[in-house]
């Protein structure tokens, strides 16, 4: 009767390529639903992994005699202060590029003419030669910043979003350990799973922090040295940059090459290149990545991928919190599942 039965279970078992392309078409779907819903997904997840960053801080204050509601206020205040912070120094650099274009509008119409001429050379068409000297004026430039701007003005209703659910989900934490405990002995795996990924989203946040702020540190001085406008600034922004693993420093060179060539010309350009990008792209594709992967238990190419492939779902934001969300996969899909380990 047992042999009869596992024969019709495994008769009855889908092929599987069948099961390849089910999982496939489900993880497309989920994809896509949270394309869809991704200005409210992603400042919940945010607020999220921020709590869990906070919570080590709220339980330590408690511990020390300090009431639970003020040790929760406390770090519900002190995280979204950084977080605050995070968004002003992203406009203030969107403004500070801005206010500065207007005092290079010289030097740039002599990049515009320079690079038609090279483009000419090349044997492009006239009209392709007449767009791309155009590009290179202060007006379509101050234009393309002024759009990033006016997408940056929605960070405020994400802003006021993530307030409210640090609150709420501060509020909830004090349940979650009862919660787990009466839940370990259901679904012990389950628990120890979710409680690893907790530690390692701790992890990851301060190892990419610690690192964060040693890169900006040292592109501020590098650029101060250059002698770069808005040094300080730039610093700051490669600072942010760096929660985007392996890509974050092209996005952060941008502004020192820039001026760096207004102000300097081609050798200012090579020196920044050279030291500024140089350092950070070691920093960054071989130092961060490894660290951070043995944090977080991610191969450096598993990390690349993840950076990509959440942009394409959630956008800019999705880069920044791609090391998390692909945290929280593993823990639902392998972690909590003792037949799936192997697939670590």
């Amino acid at each position: 009767m047992a042999s009869e039965t596992e024969g019709t279970g495994r008769a009855s078992a889908l092929p599987r390529s069948a099961v390849i392309l089910l999982t496939l078409a489900g993880g497309t779907v989920a994809a896509f639903g949270l394309a869809a819903v991704r200005d409210v997904f992603t400042p919940a997840f945010l607020a999220l992994v921020l709590t869990l960053c906070v919570h080590p801080l709220s339980q330590w204050l408690h511990g020390h005699g300090v009431p639970r509601g003020l040790a929760t206020g406390t770090g519900i205040v002190t995280v979204f202060a950084l977080l605050a912070g995070f968004a002003a120094v992203l406009v203030a650099a969107l403004g500070r590029f801005s206010a500065l274009l207007p005092q290079y509008a010289g030097q740039l119409e002599e990049a515009g003419a320079s690079l038609a001429d090279a483009l000419t050379a090349a044997g492009f068409g006239p009209e392709q030669v007449q767009a791309a000297g155009e590009s290179l004026t202060p007006e379509r430039l101050l234009g393309f910043i002024g759009g990033l701007l006016g997408n940056v003005t929605g960070l405020v209703g994400a802003l006021v979003i993530i307030l409210t659910l640090l609150i709420l989900m501060a509020v909830d934490g004090s349940r979650i350990p009862a919660l787990l405990e009466h839940l370990g002995g259901h679904r012990p795996v389950l628990v120890t799973a979710l409680k690893d990924y907790a530690c390692s989203v701790r992890r990851y946040m301060v190892a990419t922090t610690v690192l964060g702020l040693l890169q900006g540190l040292f592109n501020w001085l590098v650029l101060l040295i250059l002698q770069i406008p808005g040094a300080l600034l730039w610093g700051l922004l490669s600072f942010i940059c760096s929660f985007i693993p392996n890509i974050g420093y092209f996005i952060a060179i941008i502004p020192p090459l820039f001026f760096g060539y207004l102000t300097g010309g081609w050798p200012t350009v090579v020196a920044v290149v050279i030291i500024f990008g140089g350092v950070n792209a070691v920093i960054q594709s071989i130092v961060q990545p490894r660290y951070v992967g043995n944090a977080v238990n991610l191969s450096e190419s598993v990390t690349f991928i993840s950076v990509l492939f959440w942009a394409v779902v959630l956008g800019p934001v999705g880069a920044v919190l791609a090391i998390p969300l692909t945290l929280l996969v593993r823990t639902i899909l392998l972690d909590s599942n003792p037949s799936l380990s192997w697939w670590r």
